[in-house]
């Protein structure tokens, strides 16, 4: 199953499988998620619906001519190891992986079963292709931030903010491994903005409500799956 099979079968784009592989009644084909975050997560229960909703405008109609086999990390990074292995050992003609340490662990098990991700930030400067055009192996997707995008985002803190002088970079390291990719951007973009950085990785909501307390800095959260879903922190410092 080439790129363009695997995209269309994900029904993520314009283009249809080709007509012979869409009719086939038998065997129905199969699809495996594996996604970062928990079975519950509201977020990530809209996802799965408009999956299932755009498979089917293409003709792929779950417990019809398609089977989807769902797994959910919860943001724990041994679980996700754990599901991994259960979705490759079940011989998918497709999997999905949604977030980084996804697709970390399905292609750590597959070279052969193509890989769509989705939700990952800067898959080329993580080397999970060799480009977004041409990705090349059996991993291809669809990236939701690019490495520079980051300076940006403490540009505009600053702007919000000018008072601002020292901002702390939250990210939890099991669920976000590209935050250093973030990091070094963000520290570029500090100096010339004159504004001190501190990493702060953490891994849970009390963690991050701790540092939302402080009044020395601001905040700003490194795109991973532990900010979904959080509390707004209380009023107090520079946020």
């Amino acid at each position: 199953m080439n790129r363009r099979e695997c995209l269309a079968l994900l029904g993520m784009t314009a283009m249809l499988p080709a007509p012979a592989l869409a009719q086939q009644p038998n065997p129905p084909r199969r699809l495996g998620v594996l996604s970062v975050t928990a079975a519950d997560d509201a977020i990530g229960q809209t996802r799965s619906a408009v999956l299932v909703e755009a498979l089917a405008g293409h003709g792929w109609k779950e417990r019809g001519n398609l089977g989807i086999d769902w797994r959910s990390g919860g943001g724990d990074r041994a679980r996700i190891a754990r599901l991994a292995d259960e979705l490759v050992a079940l011989k998918p003609d497709i999997l999905l992986a949604v977030g980084t340490p996804s697709v970390e662990e399905l292609r750590q098990r597959t070279t052969t079963i193509p890989i769509v991700f989705a939700v990952v930030t800067d898959p080329v400067s993580q080397g999970f292709v060799k480009n977004l055009a041409h990705p090349g192996g059996n991993v291809t997707g669809f990236t939701d931030y690019d490495g520079p995008l980051a300076g940006k985002w403490l540009e505009m803190l600053t702007q919000v903010t000018p008072k601002v002088s020292r901002v702390f970079v939250v990210y939890n390291p099991a669920t976000a491994p590209f935050a250093p990719l973030m990091l070094r951007t963000i520290e570029d973009a500090a100096r010339t903005l004159h504004v001190t950085v501190e990493p702060a990785p953490v891994d849970d909501a009390a963690s991050i409500a701790a540092l939302a307390l402080r009044k020395d800095g601001g905040l700003l959260g490194a795109a991973g799956l532990l900010h979904h879903g959080q509390p707004r922190a209380p009023p107090g410092g520079d946020q």
